[in-house]
């Protein structure tokens, strides 16, 4: 069985007057990410792990924050073509294991739907997709409210012809 893996990381700083998106779900908390897109620094992460896997670059390169085509796309839609991506050069997802690292708000509540949203939007079994919480006890950017980091690896394995 042919195995690949992939590691990615993404921060984004937190910003008044932004909706706040982690895995598709948009939680209630008076900041949000900035970014071109919808900044879900969790999926961005995964997406780069994937394409990473696959030996296809990063998100920037697929797609560059200097394309107005996705100013304020959804990070799921995203997630889909680099499924997309992966698929083309014969790949299926294995696991998918990733850490949001953020001192505020807490997530626990969230994560079920946010696997829910990630596996669909790779064609994949929730069970497939793992996505983890933390903080980093008041310390660095996280820590103190000035961003929200993660973390993610990704198995991808080889398609059987047919």
């Amino acid at each position: 069985m042919d195995l690949r893996i992939g590691f990615g990381y993404d921060v984004h700083r937190l910003v008044e007057d932004r909706k706040l998106i982690l895995g598709g779900v948009e939680i209630p908390y008076a900041r949000g990410l900035a970014g071109h897109s919808d900044a879900d620094v969790l999926v961005h992460g995964i997406m780069d792990a994937l394409l990473g896997a696959a030996g296809e670059g990063d998100i920037g390169r697929h797609f560059p924050d200097t394309d107005q085509e996705y100013k304020g796309i959804s990070s799921l839609l995203l997630l889909e073509r680099v499924g997309g991506i992966i698929a083309k050069a014969g790949y299926a997802v294995g696991n998918i294991d990733s850490v949001v690292v953020a001192q505020a708000p807490k997530l626990a509540g969230y994560i079920a739907q946010m696997e829910e949203n990630i596996a669909f939007a790779l064609g994949t079994e929730k069970g497939n997709v793992n996505v983890k919480a933390t903080t980093t006890e008041g310390l660095g950017f996280a820590g103190t409210g000035q961003g929200i980091a993660s973390y993610a690896v990704a198995i991808i394995v080889k398609k059987l012809p047919g």
